[in-house]
């Protein structure tokens, strides 16, 4: 054999191969005989596209796209271990990679393998229900609030203070701050990781100036704490039983953690500046701070935050 037929036979048996279906797969249409409720329901589905492409793989499109070929299950005429992938029966580490083969192009969910949820083996099946979702956005298997208060009760019973974000009326929900998918690590708090709180795209920005926007910045005079330590430094972001949302009932209270004159860091080499002497804190009109120094958050004019 020559090396011209000898290549033409190797190409030939490439692409021979290359177009070998793959094996065991029978098709989404098997499924319904037995699972009709399911597929009767599936074309509601965001899943169900991959059927009606039509020009997917048989092991990315419909029921065998998630569950593997079905041809041992169907001629043991059902049984969840003939089933390649039974989510039921399956360690999370591999109900993960699984839904990965398709969702992990996905920005948002760049960090899923080293989030908080991920080390606790909580994966995408404890949250989200295919088949039988009770919220048509995300197919969450329960209210988002209610999904998360399931295992975070301490973070439901600070949504139920006097001062709080309105997730329980609706005006909000969890992944308006947090990505539960995980996030990418923040520049405030000085490095410490906060809970998977989602930022801003290109600019790491905390996800409170999303809507307090008005606090965003950049500012001529910047209140360093809350470039440094954020905006948790001064409030509780879920709820308090102080106005808003701060973690003293009394503002001098709050100030006074750190203008106590303590230090000699900063710009000058003065540490955290006291309060004057001639503010009188058992005088009451000398304890709401921001009586006075009204854009405590930064100031463009003044560098005493006093306008």
């Amino acid at each position: 054999m020559d090396t011209r037929a000898l290549v033409l036979f190797l190409l030939t048996t490439w692409v021979a191969g290359a177009q070998t279906p793959a094996t065991g797969y029978v098709g989404s249409e098997a499924c319904k005989t037995c699972h009709a409720v399911m597929w009767f329901n599936f074309y509601k589905n965001p899943h169900y596209k991959s059927i009606a492409a039509g020009n997917l793989p048989p092991e990315r499109t419909g029921c065998e796209g998630c569950h593997g070929p079905a041809k041992a299950h169907v001629e043991a005429r059902g049984g969840k271990t003939t089933i390649p992938r039974a989510f039921s029966l399956m360690p999370a580490a591999k109900i993960l990679d699984t839904c990965l083969a398709c969702h992990a192009k996905d920005f948002s969910r760049a960090n899923i393998r080293r989030s908080s949820h991920t080390e606790a083996d909580v994966v995408c099946s404890n949250c989200h229900s295919i088949h039988k979702s009770q919220t048509p956005k995300f197919l969450l298997a329960r209210k988002q609030a209610d999904l998360c208060y399931a295992c975070h009760a301490n973070i439901r019973a600070q949504f139920e203070m006097p001062s709080k974000h309105r997730v329980n009326e609706g005006f909000m929900q969890c992944s308006d701050c947090h990505n539960p998918h995980g996030a990418f690590a923040p520049t405030w708090r000085d490095g410490q990781r906060p809970r998977m709180v989602e930022q801003a795209a290109g600019t790491n920005e905390e996800a409170c100036v999303r809507c307090h926007s008005d606090k965003r910045g950049p500012f001529v005079f910047e209140h360093v704490p809350v470039r440094v330590e954020g905006c948790e430094m001064c409030h509780n972001p879920h709820g308090s039983t102080n106005t808003r949302l701060l973690r003293r009932p009394q503002v001098f209270a709050l100030c006074l953690e750190c203008h106590n004159g303590a230090g000699n860091f900063g710009r000058e080499g003065q540490g955290v500046i006291a309060q004057l002497s001639t503010h009188n804190m058992f005088d009451p009109k000398y304890r709401n701070c921001t009586t006075c120094h009204v854009r405590i958050h930064g100031s463009n004019s003044e560098a005493n935050f006093l306008r």
